[in-house]
């Protein structure tokens, strides 16, 4: 079965978007290109479990991959080794005091990575959402200096995470710690699966349980 064409949005493009059983197989969980990324835009895709994800050269990509990985908070693994880093509190962890900073360290390149997605455009709509409340960050200070952490999107009891950085051993982990016993959403949306993410006890499910899990959790 060949997939449809795929959907492009107007630049105006307000209202919900096309339903996520429509995303491409290959590449896998694209559903549409092109309109903005106003918040009331960005809002409405990830409460119907789609998210921007694009580089500078490209339009604006709407994602909504199936498999989806996600990471139940009570499943958060800890291994012997990052037990130790937690009993020994090396970092001075924050919430929501350095958002843009946050962002702009996730955008730093990284080994093996030409680029970024996280353009100008990006970082203007997240800080935006940031100032509305719906965007946040977790951060982990070291001695002053910003040294790890998480920003994503709150709606509901799903937190969406969007990008980690560590400049510090464990740093991004126990960023992920901190959501899941101090914030303690209901579900953490990974998007998609690395070994990372996996290593942490992040998981691959259906998306059409994904979807159900969102309709419960956000109200």
């Amino acid at each position: 079965m060949e997939d449809a064409p795929l959907l492009w949005l107007p630049q105006d493009f307000y209202g919900s978007f096309p339903s996520p059983r429509l995303a491409l197989l290959d590449p896998d969980g694209l559903l549409a290109a092109g309109g903005n990324l106003h918040p009331d835009t960005l809002l409405q895709a990830y409460s119907q479990g789609i998210f921007p994800w694009y580089s500078g050269d490209q339009p604006i990509l709407w994602w909504s991959p199936n498999p989806r990985c996600v990471l139940s908070p009570d499943k958060f693994h800890i291994s012997r080794s990052f037990r130790r880093t937690l009993n020994q509190q090396p970092f001075d962890i924050r919430y929501n005091t350095a958002f843009r900073d946050v962002m702009l360290a996730c955008a730093e390149p990284r080994t093996n990575q030409e680029g970024t997605w996280i353009t100008d455009d990006m970082l203007a709509a997240y800080c935006r959402l940031h100032t509305l409340g719906h965007a946040h960050s977790v951060e982990c200070w070291h001695h002053g200096e910003l040294v790890g952490g998480i920003y994503g999107i709150q709606l509901g009891d799903v937190f969406f995470g969007e990008s980690m950085f560590s400049r510090k051993k464990d740093a991004s982990k126990v960023a992920m710690h901190y959501i899941c016993q101090q914030l303690q959403p209901a579900l953490i949306d990974a998007q998609v699966y690395s070994p990372h993410l996996e290593s942490l006890g992040a998981e691959l499910i259906d998306r059409e349980h994904f979807m159900r899990l969102l309709n419960s959790y956000i109200k």
